[in-house]
C-alpha cells in the first residue's frame, strides 16, 4: 500500500492532458505521476522532463532510450523503474 495514494487522472484538467504523452510510451499514466497530481505543478515539470528526455531528435532512438532506461533501473535496483521501462511502447 502507498503512502500517498495517487488521484484519479483527471483530478487535474491540465495534467491529464500533459499525462496523454505516456499513452504513446507506456500505454498508460503511471502512478507517480497520477500521485504528483497532488502538486500539478511538479506534475507538469515531470512530464515535460520525461517528453525532453524521450523526443527524438537525435540519432538515438525512443527503444534505445528505453533499453538504456532498463540497464540503469536494474543497476539502481529500482524496481519500479524497471517495470516502466520494460513494459513500454514505441
Amino acid at each position: 500500500m502507498p503512502l500517498v495514494e495517487p488521484l484519479p487522472l483527471g483530478a487535474d484538467a491540465e495534467v491529464a492532458d500533459l499525462a496523454a504523452f505516456f499513452n504513446t510510451t507506456l500505454g498508460f499514466p503511471p502512478n507517480s505521476v497520477l500521485t504528483m497530481q497532488r502538486r500539478p505543478e511538479i506534475a507538469r515539470a515531470f512530464i515535460a522532463l520525461n517528453k525532453a528526455v524521450m523526443a527524438n531528435q537525435g540519432r538515438i532512438t525512443s527503444e534505445q532510450k528505453r533499453l538504456v532506461a532498463l540497464i540503469a533501473s536494474h543497476a539502481a535496483g529500482c524496481r519500479y523503474c524497471q517495470a516502466h521501462t520494460a513494459c513500454g511502447q514505441s
